[in-house]
């Protein structure tokens, strides 16, 4: 084997030296769904679907938000697509590429945080369309994520309005209800963030951006509808749904009795007339439909409406759209979905509001109150590994039993992840789905594994032959691995964001990713406001999504942590490309308020040698070393996309941290990191994929290698591996005593350098099946490989032994003569 790995480094080689020239995908096949629908034709009728149901993606609290997907045989929607959302759909196997509807309820970041990442990867399955429905900056906010996106090639992105007319497909029709809150007219529109003063300047405006844009200019009743085109926080929009009545079934043994003409042509208008409600004749005699159908399903509604505060209540109240559907037995309501905070449930207007409904409608409460497990398999992996070392990989922290909603005078149910309320064909909730967690399950099948037991015991008596020295038990700095992922966010490891905790009250973050704010929420629990109020700076090392799409959630959830901390706010230090900015400005011009959040330093003022003749940027970066207790943060242009960086931190105790980003190997960031004490390097391939990782400009595990060995690092982490990798990569031949691998939520000291190591038997031991397919996968591409190449050199040698005789023949002879 180690000869077929040895011909296939040197047919990488080969390739390599060919340079970086990409490989052209095939055309992506039409997904099976859109085929049947093209077969179904245009001309559906609304005959209504035989299965609808709702199911929560997200319960509403605080590390997930609130998100629902609509299953019916025909079609799939989703209610809001906060971070993590993508995440959760593809753990929970709710597929993604059938969604070709997003309805969002307002232009909030914890209702569109997730839908940048989700739009990237519908494109990715080969969905042709998505339409997004809700408020009318939906246009811009597609605008903005070009920005690092690019332009979304391959997928038609449409934007449905509030103002647009009702929408109707196979499944149901949908209305869209705008709702002004209160404080929309005559008053200023206050952010949800109570502590900052009005019209105060965008800290932007005092850098080098030359922005002269003003805090939110706040509308009067005059200049309502100004409003279309910049941001509106005013304005949400809510969703009345309402399924197409389901013809009866037509009763076939029933008809057989009768004596009509079942199996023959003859029968087909008989079906057709009596599905329509209509009476047929037959040899004289009437039939009417009740005889040979089932009563018709009558095409019941459900209501998603968000109500993010007290200003929306009595808008929501006298609403003339919401008064037809309440009381109204024509037009029942079978389920009204609430997205609201407690205070808004408490106050008797809103509760009278629910009431209106009747009794035979449910309701559905999503909000932070609402406890509920989401990542189930971050639950199941971190509770196995932490039997093989309970301090660098903790527990999380498992979502506390909150007290009990109020008690309302109508049918309520608190909203769980997978819950079920199923609209047809028999209206009833379903909890068969809804996630429990049991850390016993978990641990019971850990140690039921081959070798585990042993190779934990093992690893301990050899870490009590050779304690760590003394000198080496320092607490701080800790890294803490957020994700360890590429691409896109998966069940087992999230996208890219490292916490580094400098001390206990100064921390920083390499890289944020989508869903890093909820993995902090996991790992520290009700802690998470504390370590918020430490957070001084964030590095983004480029512009790809799954790097700093994390970064708003980051921002607004520290200004809420300020808060409740009782310390006063000051914009973070955001060390990025200056690419960065304009999307930052983009999304603040149009969607929501976010850049006096921000005090930006380009990366690329951080060069070695760099001038910086800005003092304002002079100023920020003396305040970031300020702050971060750091000697020196030095930043060099890697070899991954344009504007990609790496980072180094130097401590002022001597210690520094080498963060790679996305990169191929690089002597730039081998030369800023001489004598590093951790290098964190990207390895999203495994060895023997070397034309693929140039092909994506990343590193293969030996490379990774490669580059510390060469930087003289003391300790290598490495991260970033791709998804095909789940739950652990494929181990290189070049793993030594100074190598690691990151895992989701790992909390690593630089006195765990001799352990880490050693933890490679129990991991092997844990993951085993894993590893063993991974290896077949493995061997099966090399064969391919190798087959290849030997047919193509075969090919070649064919050729050539033509030309030879062609050549020797004596009619080229005397052409040549």
């Amino acid at each position: 084997m180690w000869a077929l790995r040895s011909l296939l480094r040197s047919v990488a080689g080969r390739a390599m030296s060919q340079g970086p020239a990409r490989r052209q995908r095939p055309p992506k096949d039409p997904l099976r769904h859109l085929r049947t629908r093209e077969k179904r034709g245009p001309s559906w009728g609304p005959g209504g679907p035989n299965t609808v149901y709702l199911q929560v993606v997200a319960a509403g609290d605080r590390d997930a938000g609130a998100a629902l997907y609509v299953f019916s045989e025909y079609n799939r929607y989703l209610f809001n697509c906060g971070e993590g959302v993508q995440r959760l759909m593809q753990e929970h196997k709710l597929k993604v590429a059938r969604l070709d509807n997003i309805f969002l309820t307002r232009m909030h970041w914890s209702n569109v945080g997730g839908l940048c990442g989700m739009i990237l990867t519908l494109k990715e399955t080969g969905l042709p369309k998505c339409v997004l429905s809700g408020p009318p900056q939906l246009e811009k906010y597609i605008e903005a994520i070009k920005i690092f996106s690019g332009p979304l090639k391959g997928i038609e992105l449409a934007v449905r309005p509030h103002s647009a007319p009702e929408y109707k497909d196979e499944t149901m029709t949908v209305h869209q209800v705008p709702i002004y809150s209160e404080q929309r007219c005559g008053k200023h529109w206050l952010s949800r963030s109570p502590e900052r003063p009005l019209g105060r300047l965008s800290p932007e405006q005092s850098s080098d951006s030359g922005s002269t844009e003003n805090a939110q200019h706040l509308p009067d009743s005059n200049d309502i509808n100004q409003k279309r085109d910049g941001r509106d926080p005013s304005l949400v929009v809510a969703f009345v749904c309402k399924l197409h009545v389901k013809k009866g079934n037509f009763l076939v043994l029933k008809a057989k009795d009768m004596g009509l003409p079942v199996g023959t042509a003859a029968i087909a208008p008989i079906i057709a007339a009596v599905k329509d409600g209509k009476s047929i004749i037959y040899e004289g005699k009437e039939i009417l439909p009740e005889e040979l159908c089932t009563p018709p399903d009558p095409g019941v509604a459900f209501i998603v409406v968000e109500c993010p505060d007290e200003g929306f209540i009595q808008p929501i109240c006298e609403n003339t759209t919401f008064k037809r559907y309440q009381g109204k037995d024509d037009t029942p309501v079978a389920l009204v979905v609430h997205m609201a905070p407690e205070s808004v449930l408490l106050d008797s207007r809103y509760q009278q509001w629910m009431e209106r409904f009747g009794p035979d409608t449910q309701h559905l409460i999503l909000n932070e109150n609402c406890a509920s497990v989401h990542n189930l398999r971050s639950h199941k992996i971190q509770t196995q590994l932490n039997l093989i070392h309970p301090d660098i990989f903790p527990l999380l922290t498992s979502s506390q039993s909150k007290e009990e909603g109020p008690t309302l005078c109508v049918p309520t149910v608190q909203g769980e992840c997978l819950l079920k309320y199923q609209l047809r064909p028999r209206r009833e909730w379903q909890r068969d789905t809804v996630i429990t967690c049991n850390p016993d399950e978990f641990i019971a099948e850990a140690l039921e594994l081959t070798n585990f037991q042993e190779s934990v015991q093992e690893y301990r008596r050899n870490m009590q032959s050779s304690p760590v020295p003394a000198e080496k038990k320092s607490q701080y700095p800790e890294i803490i691995f957020l994700g360890t992922g590429s691409a896109i966010p998966m069940k087992i490891r999230n996208v890219s964001s490292t916490l580094v905790n400098l001390s206990p009250d100064k921390a920083l973050l390499l890289d944020c990713g989508e869903g890093t704010f909820g993995q902090l929420c996991r790992h520290y629990g009700d802690q998470v406001d504390r370590v918020l109020g430490t957070l001084a700076a964030v590095f983004v090392s480029h512009l790809h999504a799954d790097h700093h799409t994390g970064l708003l959630n980051i921002l607004l959830q520290r200004e809420r942590a300020l808060v409740s901390l009782g310390k006063p706010f000051h914009p973070l230090l955001v060390v990025a490309p200056t690419q960065l900015r304009a999307w930052l400005q983009q999304y603040h011009n149009q969607c929501q308020e976010v850049l006096h959040h921000v005090s930006m330093i380009p990366a690329k003022c951080l060069q070695k040698g760099a001038e910086v003749n800005n003092p304002t940027v002079e100023k920020l970066i003396r305040l970031l070393l300020e702050a971060c207790d750091l000697k020196e943060f030095q930043t060099c242009l890697v070899r991954h996309c344009k504007h990609a960086f790496g980072c180094a931190l130097v401590h002022t105790s001597g210690w520094k941290v080498v963060y790679s980003g996305d990169t191929m190997p690089c002597e730039a960031l081998v030369q800023m990191g001489k004598d590093a004490t951790l290098l964190i390097h990207e390895a999203t391939l495994e060895d023997g994929m070397e034309e693929e990782a140039v092909e994506k400009t990343h590193s293969t595990t030996s490379q990774a290698i490669g580059v510390g060995m060469r930087m003289n690092a003391e300790f290598i982490m490495l991260n970033h591996f791709s998804q095909r990798y789940a739950k652990i990569p494929l181990f290189s031949p070049d793993f030594n005593e100074k190598v690691g691998i990151a895992f989701d939520h790992m909390k690593v000291h630089f006195g765990d350098f001799p352990t880490i190591p050693k933890l490679i038997s129990p991991l092997k031991a844990l993951f085993a099946d894993d590893i063993e397919e991974m290896v077949e996968r493995r061997e099966k591409r090399e064969l391919r490989l190798v087959r290849a190449s030997l047919l193509s050199q075969d090919g070649e040698s064919q050729q050539k032994r033509a030309h030879t005789e062609e050549l020797q023949s004596p009619q080229s002879k005397k052409v040549r003569a």
